[in-house]
């Protein structure tokens, strides 16, 4: 617990000293999340570890209660990096679809 603390406030030797200890445990968890998830799903297990993780040493207002506490957290977090992940291409591709019809609206008034 003061591993995480000390990392979540941005002490770098902390975040050294965590990662091997929480590895394989995000590993684990990230590995029952994708298996929740449509078949041919393109992040891997160890992309969705890396980026939860990422959000995880950058959140400071957390108060660690304990390892639980902090796979609990990990576990949502993973969550939130699918669902992120899964609406970005939709998202992508209503600006796409969007940006059309209005150049399509611009050429048309244009005449």
């Amino acid at each position: 617990t003061g591993l995480l603390r000390r990392a979540s406030v941005g002490d770098q030797k902390a975040v050294d000293a965590l990662v091997p200890l929480v590895y394989d445990e995000l590993r684990s968890i990230a590995h029952a999340r994708l298996r929740g998830e449509r078949s041919g799903h393109t992040l891997s297990t160890t992309a969705l570890v890396h980026e939860s993780y990422l959000k995880l040493v950058d959140i400071n207002q957390v108060k660690w209660q304990d390892r639980a506490h902090f796979f609990s957290v990990a576990s949502r977090m993973m969550r939130r990096v699918l669902v992120d992940y899964e609406s970005w291409p939709s998202s992508r591709r209503s600006r796409s679809r969007r940006s059309k019809i209005l150049m399509k609206r611009s050429r048309s008034s244009k005449r």
